[in-house]
């Protein structure tokens, strides 16, 4: 299993940015797939999660919930993250994960990470 992520960046507050995940060597249908991020001295956060082994619920973090919009699309074997109305707090290194598993188990870290990428927003 691999997974590599792209599309960080900087970017004003307010703006949007899309994050893409290129996965490889599993089924999404089996593996829950998610998206955290991890600002300097702050603890891992949940963004999003689908719950495919389970029964394809969809989370989001509360701090992210109407902004955040994750996405698949099998055929390229991809996953997103669109982000919009960014604001300074979102600043972090943003990572998406996978595990043959639930979300649950995604969120304890779990599974399969990406090295992450860097999204800084300004003021």
């Amino acid at each position: 299993v691999q997974l590599v992520e792209s599309g960080g960046g900087l970017v004003q507050a307010g703006g949007s940015l899309r994050l893409s995940c290129k996965a490889s060597g599993f089924a999404f249908s089996d593996y829950a797939i998610g998206w955290y991020r991890q600002a300097p001295g702050k603890d891992r956060e949940g963004m999003s999660c689908i719950d495919s082994p389970l029964d394809g619920s969809i989370y989001y973090g509360d701090s992210v919930k109407g902004r955040f919009t994750i996405s698949t699309d099998n055929a390229k074997s991809m996953f997103y993250l669109e982000m919009k109305d960014l604001k300074p707090e979102d600043t972090a290194v943003y990572q998406c994960a996978a595990v043959a598993d639930t979300c649950a188990m995604l969120s304890r870290g779990r599974g399969f990470w990406g090295r992450g990428t860097q999204v800084i927003v300004s003021s």
